[in-house]
C-alpha cells in the first residue's frame, strides 16, 4: 500500500518537472480530497495538465519520457481518453488528465499551492469550488462521499456561482442535469449541519 507522503513526493517531483518546462498543471482527485474534504486513502497521483486539442500525442510522448506506462499501448488510450496511465520510477500510480476544455484551463489558473503533508512542501491543487465540480461531474458514489465532505469541511471557501456556471455546462454536455438538483440538495443539507 502507497502511504500519502510518498504519493506527495511522487507529486512534488512532477511537479518540480512541469514548472521547470512551464506545463501548466495542478493536482485533482484524492490529494486535493486531502485538503478540501474528509481526508482518505487514496492509491495514486491525480493531475491535470493542458494540452489543448490535439496536443494530446505530443504531450503523451513528452510525459512517457519520465515515468512509464501502466497499460499495454498508453498513448492509443491517452488520445482515446485523454488520461495518461502512468507509474513513475518510485512505482507510484498517476493518472493524469489531458486537458483541453476552457473549464481546465481556468481550474488549472485557479489553483493554489497547499501543504498537504506538513513534513513535505505544498503542491499546488484545485480549489475547494473545483473539485466539487470535478465530482460532481464524475458522479461516482465515492465522489459523493468526497463532495458531502467537501461542504461541510471547506463551505466557507465554495464558490457557488462558479460551481453553478461551470457544472451547468459539464452537465449538458453529459446529459446529467440531475446531478445539479442533487448537489444542491446537499448543499442546503450541509447548511443546516454545524461547521465542524
Amino acid at each position: 500500500m502507497i502511504e500519502l507522503r510518498e504519493l506527495v513526493a511522487a507529486a512534488l517531483r512532477l511537479q518540480q518537472a512541469w514548472q521547470e518546462d512551464g506545463t501548466p498543471f495542478c493536482f485533482i482527485g484524492g490529494l486535493a480530497v486531502q485538503r478540501w474534504s474528509e481526508p482518505r486513502f487514496t492509491r495514486h497521483v491525480d493531475a491535470t495538465i493542458f494540452v489543448g486539442f490535439g496536443g494530446e500525442r505530443a504531450a503523451a510522448v513528452t510525459q512517457l519520457q519520465r515515468a512509464k506506462g501502466r497499460i499495454q499501448d498508453p498513448i492509443g488510450f491517452a488520445i482515446l481518453n485523454r488520461v495518461l496511465l502512468l507509474e513513475d520510477s518510485h512505482g507510484c500510480p498517476i493518472d493524469l488528465a489531458l486537458g483541453a476544455m476552457p473549464f481546465e484551463q481556468e481550474m488549472i489558473q485557479r489553483s493554489q499551492s497547499e501543504v498537504i503533508d506538513p513534513n513535505q512542501p505544498p503542491i499546488r491543487i484545485c480549489s475547494a469550488s473545483d473539485l466539487l465540480i470535478l465530482k460532481a461531474f464524475a458522479g461516482r458514489p465515492q465522489d459523493w462521499i468526497d463532495i458531502r465532505g467537501t461542504l461541510i469541511r471547506s463551505k466557507n471557501l465554495l464558490d457557488w456561482s462558479l460551481i453553478q456556471r461551470e457544472l451547468d455546462v459539464l452537465l449538458e454536455l453529459k446529459e446529467e442535469p440531475e446531478s445539479m438538483e442533487r448537489l444542491l440538495s446537499l448543499k442546503t443539507a450541509s447548511n443546516k449541519s454545524p461547521q465542524p
